[in-house]
């Protein structure tokens, strides 16, 4: 599914112009859900931390029973040439992924011999400084190791998050605040989340029920940086409702104030304009 525009895709070791099939429909993936991917950035001629989801798409593989053909580094390098297509200025999403092609004699397992892989880079704006989004509870929760493969990026664990926001908009809300099995906050249906209270950051802690991103592990480097103390910790919808400040963070968006959260209100606060700011700054110098 395209959701931006001026797409180039890696397939079969060249690229191509457009959004072109890379799919079969007998291959695993399509039937059975082996898939995973992983979502980096290129905005003002930067691509911060690409090394880090090129390695988590390899590592998202090795979960799902797929063997990852592509080295981390040989990835850069494909993406890399893949955006010189591009001029400097524009917002790139880039989503390198794998599937299943073979199964083994029960069909089920994914046959470790034979992987696919494409990269998908699509022209999609980067979120202006003044979006934002509103939370509400949702039935869903998130699931565990046990039940699901969420040590993985992959594409089987997001009809659960569609269920979520599915919910929460048809309660006028855009996003969701999700609860962890024993209903403690995990993340939203689309990021992780953050909040403050008395100048000081909070965040839940990676209990193996979400993946804890990398854009969350680069603000948390960037507060404790700037002086300001994060926790990571069990955290509970009350908390949320007493806090001064919520935000989102994931790739997409990078910061994503928090105005509502049921019927709490809050305001974009100084640290939530800070943070934003100090990933700009940090992208500039290592992007």
């Amino acid at each position: 599914m395209a959701t931006g525009t001026n797409i180039r895709t890696y397939f079969n070791g060249q690229w191509h112009k457009g959004d072109v099939s890379i799919i079969r429909a007998a291959d695993h993936g399509a039937w059975l859900g082996s898939a995973v991917f992983d979502g980096a950035r290129y905005f003002d001629g930067l691509a911060p931390d690409l090394g880090a989801h090129c390695a988590r798409v390899n590592r998202s593989a090795s979960a799902l029973m797929l063997t990852p053909t592509i080295t981390t580094d040989a990835m850069i390098d494909l993406v890399r040439e893949g955006l010189e297509s591009y001029a400097k200025d524009t917002p790139v999403y880039i989503r390198p992924m794998y599937w299943g092609i073979d199964g083994d004699a029960t069909a089920i397992v994914p046959s470790p011999d034979t992987t696919g892989f494409a990269i998908c880079l699509e022209q999609i704006p980067m979120a202006p400084p003044s979006a934002s989004v509103t939370l509400t509870r949702t039935r869903f929760h998130r699931p565990v190791l046990e039940d699901a493969v969420v040590n993985a990026k992959a594409g089987c664990l997001y009809p659960n998050n569609a269920r979520m926001l599915t919910e929460a908009r048809s309660k006028g809300f855009s996003n969701a605040l999700v609860a962890d099995a024993i209903g403690n906050v995990a993340e939203t249906g689309t990021a992780n989340i953050f909040m403050v209270r008395d100048g000081e950051v909070f965040t839940p802690v990676a209990n193996g029920t979400f993946l804890a991103g990398i854009t969350r592990a680069r603000h948390m480097s960037n507060l404790r940086a700037d002086g300001l103390t994060v926790h990571e910790t069990v955290l509970t919808f009350d908390d949320f409702h007493a806090a001064d400040e919520v935000f989102m963070s994931g790739n997409m968006s990078k910061v994503t104030p928090v105005t509502a959260f049921d019927d709490t209100q809050y305001q974009i606060g100084p640290v939530t304009r800070r943070v934003r700011e100090m990933y700009w700054d940090w992208a500039a110098s290592n992007g």
